[in-house]
């Protein structure tokens, strides 16, 4: 509930007990820990850098009926579709019409392998050569987890914290307006505007953007001026999970990955770079009962980001993918290689050092 909604005396009761640490009292939610930050910025050719930054069962029955059913179909396809079916075992151009992977619900246990259909990205086709070929597009990629009764929520307040999870992640790194670089409004609005030090953050991230008050830690901006999508495709990857928190709170965890192909903004540029973003996000749907919150906002327990080809040195608040002009003279970074597709580690474990700062290699784009 907003400051504004409580009477008086409830509000100068609630000072008076948080003050004397009275048990049980409404507190004022933080983030816990802005965990990390981390950009990789990259080059095809030469990898660049990357930068960081701490603050069934199967059924019996009716087989042969099945198989000559199979059977039949199958030949039907060979004489109607020819050439697609040829594709599907020797053509790597007909990757792009296979189905996405089915949702992730568990972390992978390794990279994902190689895409079938080499060579540069195209505007046609501007996932060519990448993995993310086979993604999901957009939200389709932003995959839920089943409902059930958690903390002090039931299992339909649990099914509605989920959906608005997912829309924050659609308002903050899929929305077309903010990904041309507008003020991300409506994501914003779904943060709980009671937490002090996300409202200082929120403050001058966007005007004056640093090191540690960087936008991008939760929100994807490209310059517009500078280059724009080419499509109006965003391949995404993702987990979302949730469990009991703190104070009863129901906490949402995001891991998802955003594949953007971008071309410069000037007129008839057709060169593709890809920017890929991998960000958690944890969100904390807390009891009102005992903390003040705004209602239909969450808190935010923690949010980190790890990019590729998204600029290593440069804090402007927008991510800066180099084309293979600047790729040509980039510093190749220092340190192991890193494959931004790979989601099969936490993104902690993915640090090259104690302090969490440096530009290091990527294997891939």
């Amino acid at each position: 509930m907003g400051e504004g909604s409580i009477p008086d005396e409830e509000w100068e009761r609630f000072l008076r007990e948080a003050e004397a640490g009275t048990p049980g009292a409404p507190e004022e939610p933080s983030a816990r820990a802005r965990m990390v930050t981390r950009r990789l910025a990259e080059q095809t050719g030469p990898p660049a850098g990357w930068r960081t930054h701490t603050p069934a069962r199967r059924r019996r029955g009716r087989g042969w009926y099945v198989l000559g059913l199979l059977v039949a179909i199958g030949v039907l396809v060979v004489a109607l579709l020819p050439g697609r079916v040829t594709g599907w075992w020797g053509n790597g151009d007909a990757v792009a019409d296979s189905a996405p992977p089915a949702a992730e619900t568990v972390r992978p246990d390794q990279p994902p392998p190689t895409e079938a259909a080499a060579g540069l990205p195209t505007v046609d086709d501007p996932f060519r050569g990448s993995p993310a070929r086979l993604w999901s597009d957009g939200a389709t990629g932003l995959g839920l987890p089943a409902a059930r009764a958690t903390g002090w929520m039931t299992k339909a307040e649990v099914a509605r914290a989920l959906d608005r999870s997912r829309d924050f992640l659609i308002a903050s790194s899929l929305d077309p307006a903010v990904l041309r670089g507008e003020r991300p409004a409506k994501a914003i609005a779904a943060v709980n505007p009671r937490q002090q030090d996300v409202r200082d953050y929120l403050a001058t991230t966007f005007t004056a953007p640093t090191r540690e008050n960087d936008p991008l830690l939760l929100f994807s901006r490209f310059d517009s001026a500078k280059v724009r999508l080419a499509g109006d495709v965003v391949k995404t990857r993702g987990l979302i999970t949730y469990r009991e928190g703190e104070r009863g709170a129901v906490e949402v965890s995001t891991d998802v990955t955003y594949v953007y192909p971008l071309v410069r903004a000037s007129s008839g540029s057709d060169e593709v770079a890809r920017t890929i973003v991998r960000r958690e996000v944890v969100m904390s749907w807390d009891d009102p009962a005992k903390v003040f919150i705004e209602p239909g906002t969450f808190s935010l327990v923690s949010y980190k980001v790890d990019s590729a080809n998204g600029g290593c040195s440069t804090f402007t608040g927008y991510f800066t993918p180099a084309f293979s002009a600047e790729r040509a003279v980039a510093d190749r970074g220092e340190g192991a290689e890193a494959d931004p597709y790979d989601r099969s580690t936490p993104m902690d474990t993915r640090m090259r050092d104690a302090d969490g700062v440096g530009c290091g290699k990527a294997s891939r784009l």
